[in-house]
């Protein structure tokens, strides 16, 4: 298949939201506590970066996804809402502060991802690893998943991650080998795939996440499943993409949540130890119950 544009992508007719996407915003005593924690500790989260519509059933559920290194990103995927431009300066103070909040919010399982720092040398890696050591040494019982960016192919900068010993590493491979030119113009699709598979050789329990609906066909969707086991890839989530504001990628297609729940079963039966498949699932959605299926095969 050839490549799509962005343009073509844009100019396609929008599809009606389906029914099934019906999601409550509702506010209760944990929500409040965890928007109050962040906000006195002056941290970010990526459930309120990309605007993610399960924000309101997690944090009532006391969950949250940490974002680290700021809220400004170095790269612009064309299906993100986290802003683009040129980032602060590091805050070296940050990774205390997030262990403070897993502390203070009493999480069993915390999940810390960033936005792309590429013009670091090590493009933040150092920064994860002193977040793991600091919610370790506040938290020993808490496990934590780290989320992380690609590092540009960086195998030491992996390396300083996986040293740290978390009980996840998550990288999202978001889209197919065919779309990633027009997707994820600073990625790519073989260096991620990579990454994972460094992961895994170093002893890490691996995740990877797949949104639909951007274009790709469901047999290059397979395809992906497929290269994410060739690298032992051990968790996927598969979600629906959703348009954050005008000015990104429309929907091409909403899938139907009978196709979700098939693709969970065709990815069980490749050998993932669990799979999240769903409308409205995204890369942290039920992340704590992922760490009870995860082996270290």
């Amino acid at each position: 298949m050839s490549l799509i544009s962005i343009d073509q992508l844009r100019s396609a007719e929008r599809p009606r939201l389906p029914a099934w996407f019906k999601v409550t915003a509702q506010t209760g005593p944990d929500y409040l506590d965890i928007k109050q924690t962040m906000d006195r500790l002056k941290l970010h989260t990526i459930c309120e970066e990309a605007r993610c519509p399960n924000r309101w059933e997690c944090w009532n559920a006391r969950t949250a996804t940490f974002l680290i290194l700021g809220d400004i990103c170095t790269r612009r995927c064309h299906y993100c809402s986290v802003e683009t431009g040129r980032p602060f300066a590091v805050d070296h103070g940050e990774p205390r502060r997030v262990a403070e909040a897993v502390q203070a919010l009493g999480l069993r399982h915390a999940v810390i991802t960033s936005v792309n720092r590429d013009e670091l040398p090590d493009g933040g890696a150092a920064i994860f690893a002193e977040t793991i050591r600091h919610t370790k040494s506040l938290s020993p019982g808490c496990t934590i998943e780290v989320l992380i960016p690609d590092f540009e192919g960086n195998d030491a900068a992996l390396a300083t991650v996986c040293a740290e010993k978390p009980e996840i590493v998550n990288h999202n491979i978001e889209t197919v080998r065919r779309l990633f030119p027009s997707l994820r113009p600073q990625g790519k699709y073989q260096r991620s795939i990579e990454l994972l598979g460094q992961a895994k050789q170093q002893g890490m329990t691996t995740k990877s996440g797949l949104i639909l609906g951007m274009g790709e066909t469901l047999e290059e969707a397979h395809t992906v499943m497929r290269d994410l086991r060739a690298v032992r890839c051990d968790i996927m989530t598969i979600g629906q993409y959703l348009q954050p504001t005008r000015e990104h990628l429309p929907v091409v297609r909403y899938y139907d949540p009978a196709e979700f729940a098939a693709l969970k079963e065709e990815g069980l039966a490749l050998g993932f130890t669990h799979v999240e498949s769903g409308p409205l699932v995204r890369s942290s959605y039920h992340a704590e119950q992922h760490t009870r299926h995860a082996t270290r095969a």
